[in-house]
């Protein structure tokens, strides 16, 4: 178990840089094109592993949506606005949920309470 373990960290820190690697937008990658990023992830793990965390992954100094960098409207650099990271979160998902659904369930509870009134009443 002892040689084991530091093959199972390697493993698990280059599942993980590369996983990183692939999910993160082709345009924030820093450095080397993101091809290039796997193949060193793969080829040099250890190595590969540290430069992609210090060297091509995004930096962390994302600004809120909407916020402009620190160049500003007047022709420096703009971050594109964040995607959304769950549906909960994103209002064109939320402006479509349909309402009527909620007035549907509100009348089959307001019918079964009836039903359910009715028949104390008989019984």
């Amino acid at each position: 178990m002892g040689r084991a373990l530091p093959f199972l960290i390697v493993l698990v820190a280059t599942l993980v840089a590369l996983i990183d690697c692939l999910s993160t937008d082709r345009d924030d990658v820093r450095g080397l094109p993101k091809v290039v990023w796997c193949l060193v992830i793969l080829l040099l793990p250890v190595v590969g592993v540290i430069a992609w965390f210090f060297a091509g992954r995004p930096l962390a100094t994302e600004q809120p949506a909407g916020v402009a960098s620190a160049g500003g409207p007047a022709g420096g650099p703009r971050r594109r606005q964040a995607k959304p990271v769950a549906p909960d979160d994103d209002p064109d998902f939320l402006r479509g949920i349909d309402t009527s659904r909620s007035r549907d369930d509100a009348e089959l509870l307001r019918r079964w309470e009836e039903d359910l009134k009715r028949r104390e009443e008989e019984g």
